[in-house]
Parts: structure tokens; sequence; C-alpha cells
């Protein structure tokens, strides 16, 4: 994919996420670092009507769970240009620099990674987007780092861990604002390997709706991810104003 007269470049339905149509179409994110890949993943050089390039970078689903779920035809992540987003579990920042892409220079991506192997990677990788903030903590004590993230819009979870919704929810309750939403990955066998998977998702998803979790979506990751799937859905909701009742 050389990109120039023989790829266009088309918006996704999410906001922030493009659709590279060639001879093989791909999803992309605009690149925020032009001339830098992250993790080796090909770029994509279009040049606009005015002369000018713009730089977009392959994102590969089989290497992001939040790319699955987005080719999986999830309905909302909520992500877009400006967001402030609280990531857990971010690894080497594969999927972290794709969501500073789509969050851009006005958003913010703050990382939370408990490997010091991986991290040192995502450290390596924020240093050229101002816009991702490492934090190398267990995402089991957000108190830890407290003094380092805002209020967030999004959170979105990978951390794989059998209390997975227990994480989610602490973090929530630290930093997600009222109204905000929520995007989690499960892995059934990393939590309960004896059940069938569907039995994990539904008993995670009772377990969210008791910490103020209200969700409103679920797909699997299939044929990207064996026995992923994705959770969507809002926190502590506003309740629905009743409508005056004339007397």
């Amino acid at each position: 994919m050389k990109g120039g007269a023989r790829v266009v470049i088309e918006n996704h339905r999410h906001e922030g996420i493009f659709i590279a149509r060639g001879k093989e179409d791909a999803l992309v994110t605009k690149n925020m670092v032009t001339g830098e890949s992250v993790y080796g993943e090909k770029r994509i050089s279009v040049e606009g009507e005015d002369g000018t390039k713009v730089e977009y970078r392959v994102w590969n689903p089989f290497r992001s769970k939040l790319a699955a779920a987005v080719l999986g035809g999830v309905d909302n992540i909520w992500i877009k240009p400006g967001s402030h987003v609280l990531y857990l579990g971010a690894a080497s920042g594969t999927t972290v620099s794709h969501v500073s892409d789509i969050v851009g220079p006005t958003g913010v991506v703050y990382a939370v990674e408990f490997s010091h192997r991986s991290g040192r990677d995502l450290v390596n990788m924020a240093k050229k987007r101002t816009n991702v903030i490492p934090i190398i903590e267990d995402a089991r004590h957000p108190t830890r780092y407290r003094m380092l993230v805002g209020m967030v819009d999004v959170i979105f979870a990978d951390v794989a861990q059998p209390d997975q919704a227990r994480i989610v929810a602490l973090n929530a309750h630290h930093f997600l604002k009222n109204g905000g939403h929520f995007v989690i990955s499960i892995k059934a066998n990393c939590i309960d390997s004896t059940v069938p998977a569907e039995a994990v998702f539904a008993r995670e998803v009772k377990k969210l709706q008791q910490e103020q979790f209200k969700p409103s979506e679920q797909l699997t990751l299939e044929p990207y991810e064996r026995d992923h799937a994705c959770v969507v859905g809002g926190y502590r909701m506003p309740k629905k104003q009743k409508k005056d009742v004339p007397s």
C-alpha cells in the first residue's frame, strides 16, 4: 500500500478513525508523529488536494482488541478527537498509540501498565507523543497515581485479570466522570476456564452492573481473538427526567 493516487482515505463512522481503500482495505489512524512507526506497522502517505501529505498508520485487528471491536461493528467506542482516556493494561503501547492518534493533540491518554518490561516501550513511545502519559503502576491501586490522572471521559480496560471488573470499578470511582463511558475487553479463560465463555461474559456484566456501570453493548472479537468479548456502556448515567404531567 504505497499511498498516493492508488489509495483513497475515507472517514470511518467512528470519528478519528479511517478506512484506506486500495488493493486491500485497511483500518487506519492519522499518524500524530509523521515518519514514525510504533511497532513496525505499515504507514500510508496520501496527498491532499492542496498538495500537502498526510500520513496514516495501519491498525491491525489481530494485534489490538479495540481495532477488532471496531471492525466487528461495535456501535460506539466513545473515544474521539479531544477525549480524555484512561487506558488500563497499556502493555507496550501498540493500541495506546492508535488511541493517541484518535484523540489527537487536544485529547490525552493516561496509560497504566504494571510490567516494567512493557513499560519501557510504553515510556519510549510516549516521548514522541505528547498526549500520552505513561504510568508504570498496578491498576489495582489507583490511589498511587491519583496525582497524575485527571477526570476522564472514557476508561478502556484490557487487563486480563480474574478481578478485572473490580479493577475497572476502582478506577472509575476515582477518575471517570458521571455519565462517562467504559470499553472493556474480557478474556474468558483468564477469569474462569472451567465454564463456557458466554457464562463468564454474563457473570462479568452482572458484576459491572453492581458497580454503577450500565452495559449497553456486547460483542465477541471473533475472528481476531478467541473467547474474547468487548463490553461497552455508561457509568453513573443521569436518570431520565420525568415529564411534568399536567394536574
